[in-house]
């Protein structure tokens, strides 16, 4: 800001100004009238050069007071229209899963994979856009690019290069996962004691099948070939690891391959490996029964073969969990345990597999059985609907679909007599509806843990329920199915980039306390926008919120505001990148 002296006829008008950028303009306002000379100077009883003196302190004061406040002053001009394609309002909500991003060593990993290829585009840039743009805005690789322009920090590349740089993505898979798995441990504590492990797989809008995405059992049941993913989760919840294979291979021969990987290549030693039924098998158990490792795996009651399974659906033998109270009937508890629904039943029992010693656990819970049962009778209502209407189509019958409940018999339409030849008669089978209520409430795993704690192995089984989440939120949230890549390599890059993605994703929740929902924080960082003003700074036109609060405190850094000049921008960047 400066004094203006303005000739007039009869005096001189006192001003301060400021000069302003309009597009590629500057232009000057008046940010203060001081008053005219003459009347300044019989006013005060100074000279004209005491009063241009005491203008010019005024100006020296204000300079000052913007210095100390950072205060900006901002004018606009509702005569003046904006420049042609100025780019105004920009995505800011990358900037804190850049943090992490960095902090977990991200510019090393890539500098080192830099050294071992040759090429001309900034890997760096494409490989992290492509994730941040895969939790704000998920898209196609094409369309990425886009996103990526509304960035504060807009591409350093050609859309070209993102398809080349997927290559090269792909070819260093195992080493980005192992680099960053040891980095993340500058920032968070990852529990490495316990790992979890499942499976899933996605589907492609195509019908020809190759040598990756094959035809197998959709989790849609969708008839598209697909592409199966295993993944390895640590002990609090946060992605470790992960494998793709082809949609045909059983998924139980999945784990062992990654697991060696994160024993070679992550520095682990012994640890507790839990994982569902289906990836159950003998071989599985074996290689986690040796070298300090051990396993707590589910294990499906009606495939459990003779006496194993009378025991598990007897109704005594069991104790309360925290107690060693015996009860003689599970269904029959006394009247001195009067929240009974709200407790958790047990029983133990020896159950050897091909060499392995281990433990068959058999739990019982009131209120699980209870809310089944509900579940049933519904399902068995729309059944009954259906045989009275005739609507029974054929179907894939799944667990859940109330024609599982529906049998059919062959009667003669003239005498009311079964025959072989007559028409199908459909009706509700409650030999079928009793067979399945015998399971309710009851839950089964085994373990090869000696002298565990029942709590602590429950607990910890109890656990696998995050890796579920981790895979809804990647099809789900991130929109990681369909696959629209062609090149194998391309759609391998498409899983790392997925899987970079729910990593960050879950620090960040970490990082939080885990005090918000998904849906809330990803509405948050997508509504993270900043609107330029050309020459003075970024405006917030987000909402400020609890968790905008929260987030400004955790990284250290904030943008709520009013207007945050660029030079303060710019410093924001720079250290997200450190």
């Amino acid at each position: 800001m400066k004094l203006r002296i303005q000739p007039t006829k009869s005096s001189k008008l006192l001003y301060i100004q400021k000069s302003v950028r309009n597009g590629k303009k500057v232009t000057s306002v008046i940010v203060k009238k001081l008053g005219r000379l003459d009347e300044l100077m019989s006013s005060m009883n100074m000279s004209e050069e005491q009063v241009i003196a005491w203008a010019k302190d005024q100006v020296d004061e204000l300079n000052s007071k913007k210095d100390s406040s950072d205060s900006t002053v901002v004018v606009l001009n509702n005569n003046a229209q904006i420049e042609i394609d100025d780019k105004r309002l920009f995505s800011a909500g990358y900037l804190f899963l850049q943090d992490i991003l960095y902090s977990m060593k991200f510019k090393n990993i890539i500098r080192n994979i830099d050294n071992r290829h040759d090429y001309k585009y900034n890997l760096e840039n494409i490989f992290s856009d492509l994730i941040y743009s895969r939790i704000l805005e998920p898209c196609s690789k094409r369309e990425s690019y886009e996103v990526a322009r509304s960035f504060l920090e807009p591409p350093r590349y050609d859309l070209h290069d993102v398809y080349r740089a997927l290559s090269v993505i792909a070819e260093e898979d195992e080493y980005i996962q192992s680099e960053i798995y040891k980095n993340s441990n500058f920032i968070i504590n990852r529990n490495n004691k316990i790992l979890y492990y499942d499976c899933t797989n996605y589907f492609f809008e195509i019908e020809q099948e190759d040598e990756l995405r094959k035809y197998g059992k959709s989790k849609e049941h969708r008839p598209n070939p697909i592409v199966q993913m295993g993944l390895f989760m640590d002990g609090d919840g946060i992605p470790l690891a992960y494998n793709i294979f082809p949609g045909n291979q059983n998924e139980q021969k999945s784990m062992t391959p990654t697991e060696n990987n994160i024993i070679n290549n992550f520095g682990f030693e012994k640890f507790i490996i839990c994982t569902d039924a289906g990836l159950a098998s003998a071989a599985n158990k074996r290689f986690n029964h040796v070298d300090g490792r051990a396993y707590i795996i589910t294990q499906s009651i009606k495939k459990l073969k003779g006496e194993a399974k009378e025991w598990a659906l007897s109704k005594d033998g069991f104790k309360r969990v925290g107690t060693d109270k015996l009860i003689k009937d599970i269904t029959n508890i006394s009247e001195e345990d009067r929240d009974y629904m709200d407790h958790l039943y047990y029983k133990e029992d020896p159950y050897d597999i091909k060499g392995i010693e281990q433990t068959l656990i058999i739990t019982y819970s009131p209120k699980y059985a209870a809310y089944q049962k509900s579940v049933r009778d519904k399902q068995i209502s729309r059944a009954r609907k259906m045989v009275e209407t005739g609507n029974i189509a054929r179907r894939n019958r799944n667990e859940n679909d109330p024609a599982r409940f529906i049998s059919r018999k062959a009667v003669d339409r003239n005498t009311g007599e079964v025959s072989d030849s007559a028409a199908d008669c459909y009706y509700v089978d409650d030999e079928l509806i009793n067979e399945e209520a015998k399971y309710d409430g009851f839950y089964a795993l085994t373990t090869d843990i000696e002298d565990y704690d029942i709590e602590k192995i429950l607990t910890i089984s109890e656990r696998r329920w995050e890796i579920e989440e981790s895979f809804r939120i990647m099809k789900t949230d991130f929109s990681a199915r369909p696959v629209y890549l062609q090149r194998e390599d391309r759609i391998k890059a498409h899983f790392l980039i997925c899987y970079m993605a729910l990593l960050i994703y879950r620090v960040l929740e970490k990082k939080l306390e885990e005090k918000y929902t998904t849906e809330q924080l990803i509405k948050t960082l997508r509504e993270y926008k900043l609107l330029k003003l050309s020459g003075d700074g970024y405006v917030p036109v987000y909402t400020r919120t609890q968790i905008t609060d929260e987030l400004h405190d955790v990284f250290n850094f904030r943008t709520d505001y009013q207007i945050n000049p660029t030079s303060r921008m710019r410093e924001i960047i720079k250290n997200t990148k450190r």
